[in-house]
């Protein structure tokens, strides 16, 4: 467990739950994806998942049904469905998709931990779309991406990629074109400017 000292009583907890956890560090650190780094340092298991404080997973027994699926696939990348406490419901789009955004949801996703020592750990210097482009980074390197068929996590809306700031939709555009040619970018980079109009516009309607 990876806490960034936080002041809100989590560590409190955590420490509580001692016995349960393999590994706790509570240290300041420099957002989500440093903090990810650091988890993927300090395990040793053949498969990570990723759980933000506000995430949970769905059921008692979503780590067993995930495991008897993990242990006969060759993907390197199985991505179920996550549920978000609005109703909103994410799961794997497929990989044609990939140029559009996120194709798959990190709360969501296991990847085999021998994927960072191959292809490098999450980008920190991306606060909110990290994710995104190691997910481009591996699919490029053609790791496969499978389905799991399983809901594995319910989340908290209004997270950072969910709250509709510009750096989002920025970080998002310099993924992209890391991975896939600028004239293919384009009609997408159009189309990630307009939702972030959108996103703008519904919160003035809602607080309207």
């Amino acid at each position: 467990m990876i806490d960034g000292a936080s002041t809100d009583g989590s560590r409190e907890w955590l420490e509580s739950q001692r016995p349960r956890i393999a590994a706790l560090v509570s240290e300041p650190d420099a957002g989500i994806y440093p903090a990810m780094n650091k988890g993927l340092a300090a395990t040793t298991a053949d498969w990570v998942l990723f759980l933000g404080a506000d995430d949970r997973l769905a059921t008692p027994t979503t780590l067993a049904e995930a495991a008897n699926s993990l242990a006969t696939t060759d993907a390197s990348v199985a991505s179920g469905e996550a549920r978000f406490d609005d109703g909103r419901l994410y799961s794997f789009g497929g990989i044609h998709t990939a140029i559009r955004r996120n194709f798959v949801h990190h709360q969501a996703t296991f990847y085999r931990r021998a994927l960072f020592t191959r292809h490098g750990s999450f980008d920190s210097s991306l606060r909110i779309q990290a994710d995104y482009e190691f997910n481009l980074r591996l699919l490029r390197r053609r790791e496969r991406f499978a389905r799991l068929a399983l809901r594995v996590a319910d989340c908290a809306s209004g997270g950072l990629s969910d709250s509709g700031r510009l750096q989002n939709y920025r970080e998002e555009i310099v993924a992209r074109h890391r991975h896939f040619a600028a004239v293919r970018c384009l009609p997408w980079d159009a189309l990630s400017v307009a939702r972030f109009i959108r996103k703008q516009i519904l919160k003035r309607l809602r607080r309207a």
